[in-house]
Order: structure tokens, then C-alpha cells, then sequence
């Protein structure tokens, strides 16, 4: 095993059925992107000391972040460093009454197998998905591996969440972009597990949600009525967009419970490192396994082994790894990071480690581990030919030894 972990291939003669059933019962209603099988024959074996040490990790990471959000409300002047947009800048005061005990904080940290150990590339901070296949993926890909199975499950995590902080039976409404397909599943598969197990839900657009004394309402046509609690998966900085009547600043200073609490728009962005000093927290664990980040502005030729990233970059989309885009799209990137470094940031590339596949082929590994309120909450995997992770990447079932 290299790092604890082996790649295995899921047998030739039940693929089709594994893959039949990842559409149907996990959610992947659409599995392709352009002509690319989303759907991958392989799976990932972790061996229990390595799941348990990125989960260690993945807690104090998840620890140190809230720590530094909990910082930037006694004094937002370092935000100014983040690339956030001015709307969103101009917002921020609204936060002062958040409370992270009366919301439900869920983070996704990517933890990649390098040469050199292992590292982390980001958190998802605001809204990170994955969850159908962190949940229901190890479940039928563990039928065909004896000794290793599924390691938690996001979707009991944040029902529990829930659970302890909304009247038994409540209403929780699912915010997310209505008219996409692949935001929609998401949504869904949580939905569905929430309604399983006695929670109302209702599935909304962010302009769908209005406020009364900084409490959720629903005017969803059919499903209009006081919120217990919002689960939003729709990007803190795409708000603004939202029509002028929409008031999306009310989702700033709501109270009620919601996963995930703008809060979290700090964390999401890349340049974070850039403001660790001036926050006056401890970040150990943050400065152990990112690797050194610094504005694009100071970049030297010697510099040659670092990549830029854009601030708010999902999916990894403009991150500028020579194997996986072209030469145009690199100097696209460093022309706009030239243009507006503050929208940028340069980070020491790390050398993934390719993990062997069968027929002599190779793969990039991205771990992606959950933590909702501080605890781990199960493992998400995707695999790339090349040392990018982006919206090419298949998605991959993680499954941990079992026993002792």
C-alpha cells in the first residue's frame, strides 16, 4: 500500500450493475462530463491507522478554521485580504450575531497523497457536496471487497445535527440552484434521508427564502411558511446575483439554524493563509499540511514550482498544474493573475503521488474527508489521470478495513 491506501478495480463481470445502481440509488443521475464516465471502476482501500489519522487531522483542521471565523468577527479588516467581492465585504457586519452552537458547520478538507507524506490542497468551506457519494457509494461498492466497507455517513451526521438543534419533526428547507440537474441530486439525496427519519422538507431557490426577525421564511409557491432549518447549497459569493427584492443579506445575520452559516465564506477563500498571522490563533495543523502560500505579487523567478489558484476558485478550475491544461490556459492564468492579484494566489505545488491502476495506467488520488461541528463524518474520493483534480475527476468509493 502506498500512503495506507491501494487501488482496486471493481470485478469486469458486476461493473455494469455497480454502475446501474450509482445512477439509481446514489444519486448520479447524470454520470458523464462531455464524453468522460464519471463513474470509476475502481475504488479506494484505506487501511484503519490511515483513516484514523486523517480523520485526527480533519477534526483539528475543522477546530483551528472555526477559531480563526470566530476571530474575524471581533475585527473584519483582514477580510479585506480575501478576494471576496464588495458586496459581500459590505455584509460581513452582519455576522456579529453568529453563534456556532446554534448552527450546524460542515466542512470538506481535500488530503492528497504526495512523495513526501501527505498534504491538503483546500477546505470546501461553504458548500461542499459529494455527499450521495461518501454515503451510498462504500455501500454497494463494499459488497465486493471482503474486510473493508463504509467508514460514516454524511447524511446521518448532519440529520443528527439537525436532530439536536430543531423541534422533532421540523421543516428544513434545501436551497440550492433549482434549475440544475447536478445541484438538484445533491439536495435530494439529503432531502430524502432527512424525510426518512421524520424531518418536513422542502426544496427551494435562494430567492424562495425571506426573513421575519432574522428567522427563515419560505415563499416557495405550495411550501410558503415559517423555516426550522436551511441546508443551502448555493455559492455565498452568487448571491449577489440573486434579483434586487431577493434581500440575500438576510442570510447573514439569520438565525436560524443553517448549514452552512455565511460564516463560512472566509475559509473559502484561498488566500486565508495570506491573514493566519494577524488573527491571533493557533493554526498548527493548517501550516503542517498546506503548503507555503503567499499573494502572486511576490513571486520570483525562483519561484518556479508554485501554482496560482483563484481566491474562490471551485472545482479546480484556473489552477495552473503544467500536465493538466494547455499552454494558452496558462498564460491566460498568469495574465489575470497579474491583472487582479487580489483575486489570486501563488501556493508551492506539491508532487502528487500517483497511485497504479490495472493495465499499467496511474492515478491522481483526492481524499476528501467531512466534518460536521468539529467530527469527522465520512470520506469522499475522486481520481484524475493527471495531478489536477477538477470537474473531469471520477468519483471514487472509499473503503476502510473493518474489525481490528
Amino acid at each position: 500500500m502506498h500512503h495506507g491506501i491501494k487501488l482496486a478495480v471493481i470485478p469486469d463481470e458486476t461493473y455494469s450493475e455497480y454502475r446501474y445502481e450509482t445512477i439509481f440509488k446514489a444519486y448520479k443521475w447524470d454520470p458523464q462530463v462531455e464524453d468522460h464516465n464519471t463513474v470509476s471502476r475502481y475504488v479506494i482501500l484505506m487501511n484503519r491507522e490511515t483513516a484514523h489519522q486523517l480523520e485526527q487531522w480533519a477534526e483539528k483542521l475543522s477546530e483551528e478554521t472555526m477559531l480563526m471565523e470566530e476571530a474575524f468577527l471581533k475585527d473584519f479588516s483582514p477580510a479585506k485580504e480575501l478576494g471576496l467581492p464588495k458586496q459581500i465585504i459590505r455584509a460581513l457586519p452582519r455576522l456579529t450575531g453568529y453563534k456556532r452552537e446554534e448552527h450546524v458547520r460542515l466542512m470538506r478538507f481535500d488530503f492528497h497523497p504526495t512523495e513526501t507524506g501527505w498534504a491538503i490542497s483546500e477546505v470546501n468551506s461553504d458548500v461542499p457536496g459529494g455527499f450521495a457519494e461518501a454515503s451510498v457509494l462504500p455501500e454497494i461498492a463494499g459488497r465486493y471487497f471482503d474486510g473493508y466497507g463504509p467508514h460514516r455517513n454524511i447524511a446521518q451526521s448532519l440529520f443528527e445535527a439537525y436532530r439536536s438543534r430543531i423541534k422533532p419533526g421540523g421543516r428544513v428547507a434545501f436551497v440550492h440552484a433549482t434549475s440544475y440537474s447536478d445541484d438538484r441530486q445533491v439536495m435530494q439525496f439529503i432531502g430524502d434521508y432527512f424525510a426518512s427519519r421524520g424531518m418536513e422538507t422542502l426544496f427551494a431557490a435562494p430567492d424562495h427564502i425571506r426573513w421575519k426577525e432574522r428567522k427563515a421564511l419560505s415563499i416557495a409557491e405550495g411550501q410558503d411558511g415559517p423555516v426550522d432549518g436551511l441546508v443551502r447549497f448555493f455559492p455565498l459569493e452568487w448571491l449577489p446575483n440573486l434579483p434586487k427584492n431577493s434581500d440575500w443579506k438576510g442570510y447573514y445575520d439569520c438565525e436560524t439554524p443553517s448549514c452552512n452559516h455565511p460564516i463560512a465564506v472566509f475559509a473559502q477563500s484561498k488566500r486565508l493563509p495570506l491573514v493566519w498571522d494577524s488573527l491571533g490563533t493557533d493554526n498548527a495543523a493548517w501550516k503542517e499540511l498546506l503548503p507555503p502560500t503567499k499573494d502572486p505579487r511576490f513571486l520570483r523567478e525562483q519561484d518556479a514550482g508554485w501554482i496560482l489558484k483563484p481566491a474562490l476558485g471551485r472545482v479546480g478550475e484556473g489552477i495552473s498544474i503544467p500536465e493538466a491544461v494547455g499552454e494558452k490556459e496558462l498564460r491566460q492564468i498568469a495574465k489575470a493573475a497579474r491583472r487582479e492579484p487580489r483575486n489570486w494566489v501563488a501556493q508551492e505545488r506539491f508532487r502528487s503521488q500517483a497511485l497504479p491502476g490495472g493495465g499499467g495506467g496511474s492515478f491522481h488520488l483526492c481524499v476528501g474527508l467531512f466534518t460536521v461541528n468539529g467530527k469527522s463524518a465520512g470520506f469522499y474520493g475522486r481520481i484524475s489521470p493527471y495531478p489536477r483534480i477538477d470537474d473531469k475527476a471520477r468519483d471514487i468509493p472509499i473503503l476502510v478495513a473493518q474489525g481490528e
